[in-house]
């Protein structure tokens, strides 16, 4: 059997998993405002954002399949693996020479970093009920808001005493240090012959085709696609606007990027709580965590207001605001359409499903703020489509997230609690 009392452990192991994994990926967003990064590869706008988005795209590919792997084959070895290979590719960075090399080194770490959320979620489904979900998923949210938090101000560090080169190698080898601690901690939850049968029988319950014909799954989809593409927009253009359209240097936009993010980090954690205690208290799960989303979203459209202020203060401001106001909707958000309204059975696949459209939020908002870029001159038209999109989560929340519209579970295939018993013996 699972340690279940190890499980808060875990759990911030997979918070500094996820840390890692969004430093590495991030760590790009301060070479983009390093001019000699830029020159050394001759870099425009466009192929800055093309650059910008290559990780999400291979990133986004292999999310169902990871789902799929950790719902049959646990948790630890496969994230083992994946982790090893995308610090020693975000280390490579530093060492190509050409764009090529060194967009394949970006798709690299988004197909190794596409175990993170699959695995995460398959080990939350199991360890932690309804009254706890939004804390935990609130503690490990931090991690995702504390990789750029942390990252972009180490990065412009690193390259201000160093160089971009060395700036990847050394972010990328650090983190093999959380290696150790997970391979210790954690059991080995590679499953037996029979748990394996077992494990297909209950993914048989609730296919891909009951996923994708629930109107959740594709609520879902959408207030994923449209929480990301701000949080993905900051992680990779929140540097160079800063440097570019507001005056600050490399090292003051780290610092300014550090702020946001802590900012949404203390939010999502604070609100994830917060609805818990009062789905503790007897209110409806889904009614509470639909309310903290929907302020999240329309609180998130006031990145628009430093987008028009003409004052560099009042547009620092609205930078951090915005993007902690979005702190409402994270936590909510993942509990609600990875783990509330979705059968534990099909957590993992449904998770890796609904990791196709975080990364492909990541991919189309890396590229087509690099095109709004170029074609406005200015980073106006970029949060104005962020604005957009906000407006879209918060719509998609209210229509299509409803216990009665979720996934359908075939009992004929497969009998839960005969998996339980199974899985308890």
């Amino acid at each position: 059997m699972k340690r279940r009392e190890n499980r808060w452990v875990i759990l911030v192991l997979l918070a500094l998993g996820l840390m890692i994994s969004h430093m590495d990926r991030t760590s790009v967003s301060a070479a983009f405002a390093d001019h000699h990064f830029v020159g050394d590869f001759a870099l425009t706008h466009v192929e800055r954002g093309w650059l910008g988005s290559a990780m999400f795209w291979s990133y986004g590919l292999l999310q169902m399949p990871m789902g799929w792997l950790v719902d049959r084959y646990g948790v630890k070895w496969p994230y083992s693996i994946c982790f090893l290979l995308w610090c020693l590719a975000a280390a490579a960075t530093g060492v190509v020479t050409t764009l090529g090399a060194l967009i394949l080194m970006r798709l690299l770490i988004g197909a190794a970093e596409s175990v993170v959320v699959p695995a995460t979620y398959r080990y939350l489904a199991d360890h932690f009920d309804e009254t706890r979900k939004g804390t935990a998923l609130g503690i490990y949210s931090i991690g995702g808001k504390m990789g750029p938090a942390l990252g972009a101000p180490i990065a412009a560090w690193l390259i201000a005493i160093t160089s971009w080169k060395a700036m990847f190698v050394v972010t990328g080898l650090a983190g093999l240090i959380w290696l150790l601690p997970w391979l210790l901690m954690l059991e080995n939850d590679f499953p037996s012959k029979a748990q394996l049968a077992t494990a297909r029988q209950r993914a048989a319950s609730v296919p891909l085709r009951n996923l994708l014909s629930s109107p959740v799954v594709w609520g879902g989809l959408i207030t994923n696609f449209c929480y990301s593409y701000f949080a993905f927009y900051c992680m990779t253009w929140m540097p160079a606007y800063l440097v570019e359209q507001r005056g600050l240097s490399l090292e003051q936009s780290g610092l300014y990027t550090f702020f946001s993010f802590v900012g949404i980090a203390i939010v999502a954690a604070l609100a994830g709580w917060a609805a818990d205690r009062l789905i503790a208290r007897g209110h409806d799960a889904v009614a509470v965590r639909k309310s903290f989303i929907v302020t999240g979203f329309v609180g998130g459209t006031t990145v628009l207001f430093g987008a028009y202020t003409r004052s560099p203060q009042m547009a620092l401001f609205w930078n951090v605001v915005s993007l902690s106001l979005l702190g409402f909707v994270t936590a909510n958000n993942l509990a609600l359409v990875k783990l509330t309204l979705i059968p534990k059975q099909a957590v993992g696949l449904n998770t890796g499903l609904q990791q196709v459209a975080t990364s492909l939020a990541g991919g189309v908002s890396a590229s087509l703020s690099g095109w709004l870029l170029h074609v406005g001159h200015s980073y106006t038209l970029p949060m104005l489509a962020i604005f957009m999109f906000l407006l879209l989560g918060a719509t998609s929340t209210v229509v299509l997230l409803r216990r009665e519209w979720a996934p359908k579970v075939n009992e004929s295939a497969f009998d839960a609690r005969q998996y339980e018993e199974r899985a308890a013996s």
